[in-house]
């Protein structure tokens, strides 16, 4: 039983999983914020758009009869809110993201040029041996 919770006490403190359960958090107080943005600000012109009376922007399929009321409101404000929610994630964590690996990249290609090749290595590793074994060399003027 003991690696059993080890194994899920490992799996609980890994780093990931706290970065989620943050997220989770985070992301639940920005739906609230949007919802209560759509709801008192969007929905409110939506209604006035649909006319007077209490309806909205919808219309009834059968007079009289609540059930088979078309809310097209509705559909425009939760379109609104997903518009709203993928901006603020695209620009507030997608764009700082891209730009963040950008530079990441940037700096494993500068180590990756200069780098020393193979054949190089080899020649380095070629001319110590033979120094080595014939002893000290006279340096070289170039």
């Amino acid at each position: 039983m003991a690696p059993v919770l080890k194994g899920f006490k490992d799996f609980i403190l890994r780093g990931n999983i706290i970065e989620l359960a943050i997220a989770v958090v985070i992301g639940t107080a920005f739906t609230a914020i949007v919802t209560s943005f759509t709801n008192n600000i969007i929905n409110p012109l939506i209604a006035a758009v649909g006319g007077p009376g209490n309806i909205g922007l919808g219309f009834h399929i059968l007079s009289g009869n609540e059930s088979t009321f078309v809310n097209i409101g509705a559909v425009l404000t939760a379109a609104i809110t997903f518009l709203i929610t993928a901006g603020v994630v695209y620009f507030i964590f997608v764009v700082p993201m891209n730009r963040i690996n950008a530079r990441m990249r940037r700096g494993k290609e500068a180590e990756l040029e200069t780098a020393p090749t193979d054949v190089q290595l080899l020649i380095e590793i070629r001319d110590l041996l033979r120094a080595q074994s014939t002893g000290p060399t006279p340096p070289t003027v170039s």
